[in-house]
């Protein structure tokens, strides 16, 4: 029931995304171009060409940053985990703008630029910032410590951030840094139907791998010790993940930019719904992301239209206050079991 839900929130959402914007159109009228029904128009253009991808981009990402980050919080035990937060997001696109910037000066042309060298350098990027994080946050007894990992975590996004502005700075054409400036902030206004078929299908593939290391998973939420004694392999598997969860981030953020808090806010309300065993709780958590990401991405179309602001600018301020409320809760529960 709650998939049927989701499923039919989700088509919903993309009905009002196509629909609504700086030139509205009727949904009913949507309906008919989607079924082939209607007349060549204007609106079948806008609908067809420029809306749809932007909304199954969003919906892939959103998904994508949903599952990450269900993942990485079972990976590391940690309510607060997810690839913004963790510094995977920032590094991605750090390895992002570099190509975006070198394939300028060495005349990468812009459909290989776009095709292979931006995602690889996103994902390599991605896992460098990670297995950073990984290793500052480790205690002496090789478990984590929660102010560790999210002092870890912050440091590398600042170092991380302040690398992309000198990368920024040193942009030679104006260009440059308009890309540059897209990958900082976040959006799905670029989306294009030629640059949907590899986010996709890492998407898919990863989420079904994902979903099969379903029970390895819940092991880990027992404890480091408990999910030994059951013949886990902790590290092997932590780090067979955490490259997996690298590779998600690295494509995703390659195409739209680093959204932030996606993967914090999407996995809490998933467990509301289904609780914490990670076979039920992916598809949700896919689900639950892709509706909040259409969703978000539609205000950010519509609030101060015709202006169209970036993405991640409404999931940060939506996530910053609900993120200092699991920081306060998780100083509480510290506090009681010290």
């Amino acid at each position: 029931m709650i998939l049927t839900g989701l499923t039919a929130a989700l088509a919903a959402a993309t009905v009002a995304g196509l629909a609504l914007g700086s030139v509205p159109i009727p949904p009913s009228h949507v309906l008919d171009i989607l079924t082939g029904r209607a007349e060549p128009s204007p609106f079948r253009t806008i609908v067809l060409d420029v809306r749809l991808p932007r909304v199954i981009l969003g919906a892939t990402v959103g998904a994508g940053l949903a599952v990450i980050g269900t993942v990485l919080q079972a990976l590391v035990r940690n309510p607060l985990a997810d690839p913004f937060l963790l510094g995977v997001s920032s590094g991605a696109s750090v390895g992002a703008v570099s190509a975006i910037v070198l394939g300028g000066v060495f005349g990468l042309g812009a459909a290989l630029s776009t095709a292979v060298t931006v995602p690889a350098a996103s994902f390599a990027g991605a896992l460098i910032s990670l297995a950073l994080v990984y290793a500052l946050a480790r205690s002496g007894g090789g478990g984590f410590a929660t102010g560790r990992l999210i002092l870890a975590g912050v440091a590398v996004s600042y170092i991380l951030s302040a690398l992309t502005s000198l990368i920024l700075v040193t942009a030679d054409s104006a260009d440059q840094l308009k890309e540059v400036l897209y990958w900082t902030l976040g959006g799905l206004g670029g989306a294009r139907w030629d640059m949907l078929a590899l986010p996709c299908a890492v998407l898919t593939a990863g989420t079904l791998l994902l979903v099969a290391l379903a029970r390895p998973l819940d092991l880990l939420l027992v404890g480091e010790e408990g999910a030994t004694v059951l013949g886990l392999d902790t590290a092997r598997f932590r780090a067979a993940v955490f490259v997996l969860a690298s590779l998600l981030t690295g494509v995703l953020v390659a195409y739209s930019g680093a959204i932030g808090f996606v993967g914090l806010l999407v996995p809490h309300a998933a467990r509301m719904l289904v609780g914490a065993a990670h076979r039920p709780l992916l598809p949700v958590a896919a689900l639950l992301g892709a509706v909040f990401l259409v969703v978000a991405d539609l205000a950010a179309r519509t609030v101060a239209a015709p202006q169209d602001i970036p993405v991640g600018v409404l999931t940060a301020l939506t996530g910053g206050p609900f993120f200092l409320w699991l920081l306060r809760g998780s100083h509480r529960h510290e506090g009681v079991a010290a």
